[in-house]
Parts: C-alpha cells; sequence; structure tokens
C-alpha cells in the first residue's frame, strides 16, 4: 500500500467511526457501565474464529512472485469497500465485495488471473478452518455457560459453510451476518444485532475482533471489547482502546472470569 493510500485509509476510519459515535448515546456512559457488568455472552467476528492464510498461500501458488503485494492489496480492498459501500448505500454483499476486491487486486498489481485460479481462490473463503487455539476456548467456555454467536460481514452462506468447516457446529446460537441489516460493521446496525440476538445490555456483551478497526467501532457502541492481534499490529488511531489485547483467544477465559468474580 502507498502512503497516499494508508492516508486516506486513515483518515477514512476517522471520519467513518466519527459518523459512529454520532449516532449512538454518549460512549463514555457506556464504557463506564461496562466495567461494572459481568460478561454474558460473546459476539465474535468471523477472523479471530477462521483462519484465512490458506487462501491467501493459495494465492502464493498462483502469483508467486507477486503474492504479498497482491494478498495485501485484496485484504485492503476487501474491507474498505465494506465501508465505502456503507457509507454511500450502495449494499453488495461480502461475497460481492470479496469477489470485486479481487479482481481490483489482480487489475492493480497487474497479473494474469485466469477465471478458474479467481472462482478456486473465492472458494477458499466457504472452506475457512479454525484457528488451532479456537476450538478448546470455545467448548470451555460453553460448558461454563457463556452464550455465544458469531457477528460477522461474512455472508450466512458463508458462516455456514466454514462453521461446518472447522467442526463447530453446536458452539454458536446464532450466526448473525450483517446482510439482515444491510450494513457492514462499524455502522451501528451491525452492532445491534448482537443485542438482539441475545436480548442483553451491551455492557453484558464481550464483542471478539480480529481488525483494531473493528475493536474500536465495537468499543465506541458500547461493548466491552476483546482484541485478537494476530497480527500484531498497532491500535488505531481512533480515540478507543479495546479492553483486551490478546495475540490469540487464550486470555479469553481468564478475561472473562476475572470480570465476573
Amino acid at each position: 500500500m502507498n502512503t497516499n493510500d494508508s492516508l486516506g485509509r486513515r483518515d477514512f476510519l476517522r471520519l467513518a467511526t466519527a459518523s459512529l459515535a454520532a449516532g449512538l448515546l454518549a460512549s463514555s456512559s457506556h464504557a463506564n457501565a461496562a466495567t461494572h457488568s459481568k460478561i454474558k455472552a460473546i459476539a465474535f467476528d468471523a477472523f479471530p474464529i477462521f483462519d484465512p492464510q490458506p487462501v491467501l498461500a493459495l494465492a502464493g501458488e498462483f502469483f508467486p512472485r507477486r503474492a504479498t503485494e497482491f494478498g495485501n492489496e485484496w485484504r485492503t480492498r476487501q474491507f474498505e469497500y465494506t465501508w465505502l459501500r456503507t457509507v454511500s448505500g450502495s449494499y453488495a454483499d461480502f461475497w460481492q465485495v470479496t469477489e470485486d476486491a479481487l479482481h481490483y487486486a489482480a487489475r492493480k498489481v497487474k497479473i494474469g488471473m485466469s477465471p478458474g485460479q479467481a472462482s478456486q481462490l473465492m472458494d477458499g473463503y466457504l472452506n475457512l478452518k479454525s484457528w488451532p487455539d479456537v476450538a478448546p476456548v470455545l467448548r470451555s467456555l460453553k460448558m461454563e455457560g457463556i452464550r455465544m454467536v458469531l457477528l460477522s460481514n461474512f455472508t450466512s452462506h458463508m458462516l455456514h459453510s466454514c462453521v461446518t468447516s472447522s467442526g463447530l457446529g453446536g458452539i454458536f446460537e446464532g450466526l448473525l451476518s450483517t446482510d439482515q441489516v444491510k450494513a457492514f460493521k462499524p455502522h451501528p446496525r451491525a452492532y445491534e444485532m448482537g443485542i438482539k440476538a441475545f436480548d442483553l445490555d451491551r455492557e453484558e456483551i464481550l464483542f471478539v475482533a480480529h481488525g483494531g478497526w473493528d475493536a474500536a467501532g465495537a468499543k465506541i457502541f458500547g461493548y466491552p471489547t476483546y482484541w485478537v492481534n494476530r497480527l500484531n499490529l498497532p491500535p488505531e488511531e481512533l480515540g478507543v482502546m479495546p479492553d483486551v489485547v490478546g495475540a490469540d483467544l487464550k486470555g479469553l477465559t481468564h478475561f472473562i472470569q476475572s470480570r465476573n468474580s
């Protein structure tokens, strides 16, 4: 990503998050309440659960000389398109957004991508497996009576397919796609799905994010947040910080126990 792209993304994130905050109750009151509330449920983004690295590895097989540049461009545009489509009111689902970003990345990096290669890369998102730390943590939380849903930009088909391929059936009581509200995170309509699904106060729902921008959006919305920072990135400069930052899910159980004791 060049400097202008990076600055544009940062400015867009600030604008989008400011718009999010303006449409909500005062975030400071939510944050204060959250420090005194027990965690009864968890809403997970998809990527703390499902590992997308095999998709990028496949891209490396197809385009070995440009794999890193191509993968970075695809991932960046994938999420920027969700924000732009939400702000502009031109919604398309995450499958379409991902495919659009894929073709843009191929043109930007100037690689020849065949229809068959594009189809295989897209299908990779239907067969994601969970990260190695995920299943033991989720099963432990379920045994402790913590309710869990996935709350993701993924389409419902993508969520169901990846839950099946990961062997996580029976863990989540709901698979919530932003398609239901036609707005991607960090729009408040997307985060509100967790409140409606659990019928709990937002302060009682922990949001587990993969992206720093998602952790910030959820925190501004009023959720206590756990950022699974698998890429060891700095937090976004958006004026809020997650409650906990971990390299994986292994600290999640301890955090909930400490909050609920």
